[in-house]
């Protein structure tokens, strides 16, 4: 098996070494990260500057970019052949419900889905146990190879952080939500000039049974197919017809 793996919280995080640790006895693995905390980034590409790439070891690379940039630049120009897989996190914290639209984690999934390669984003719900979401993955290629996946899919999965053996399971989900964000923070430079911090994520809104929250809060690995088609189809009609009276 061949694997590309990346993330947004930087090529040195805990998550991302934890991850190319485990998938190593398992698969080829090549490592294309951001050379620096990336969080939030969501699905932005480099455009106006080149991008600068170290190589830290063999099909090790440190991206002077996006996550977004590390997927692309690798599947378009570093790898030596076409991945089965392109694997981000381990993220330091969740991905769940609305964050999927922020997430640097996600959004490097989805240059590789959009690449033409199965895509998987994994997130830790908490920074401890990291060693419980590598086993995850390992446990869900293993699956994937005894019984492929039904589709052709972005799997974005968000493990509890726990011990492997308080887990309870495993829980195919769809996207919760959150309430409105936190205020935004503001504040004075040292010069006395106003600074302004982005407040926390709301607290839930949409978190009952079916929710990746849901699953998260009763100890279960959450499981959610996405897709990239933000089409409303559900209203084309309705606007087509608004659109002739």
């Amino acid at each position: 098996m061949r694997i590309l793996i990346s993330n947004d919280d930087g090529y040195h995080a805990q998550g991302i070494q934890t991850l190319t640790e485990a998938l190593s006895t398992i698969a080829d693995v090549v490592v294309a990260a951001p050379d620096r905390n990336c969080s939030g980034a969501s699905n932005s590409l480099t455009l106006e500057n080149p991008l600068r790439v170290r190589e830290l070891g063999l099909q090790r690379y440190a991206v002077q970019g996006t996550p977004t940039d590390s997927v692309h630049l690798a599947l378009r120009q570093l790898l030596p052949w076409e991945p089965d897989f392109v694997i981000t996190g381990i993220n330091h914290g969740a991905n769940l419900g609305d964050d999927v639209l922020y997430s640097g984690t996600v959004a490097a999934a989805t240059e590789g889905f959009f690449l033409g390669a199965p895509a998987i984003a994994v997130s830790l719900c908490g920074h401890q146990h990291f060693e419980t979401a590598a086993h995850v993955v390992k446990q869900f290629l293993a699956k994937n190879q005894r019984h492929a996946a039904p589709s052709h899919r972005l799997i974005n999965i968000n493990v509890p952080d726990v011990p492997i053996d308080s887990l309870e399971g495993w829980k195919v989900t769809r996207l919760g939500a959150r309430h409105h964000a936190e205020d935004v923070i503001k504040q004075s430079d040292p010069r006395g000039k106003p600074i302004y911090w982005i407040g926390a994520p709301g607290k839930t809104q949409d978190a009952g049974p079916g929710t990746d929250f849901h699953a998260i809060a009763g100890q279960y690995v959450s499981i959610t197919p996405l897709q990239v088609d933000l089409t409303a189809h559900d209203t084309l009609g309705a606007f087509s017809q608004w659109l002739t009276e």
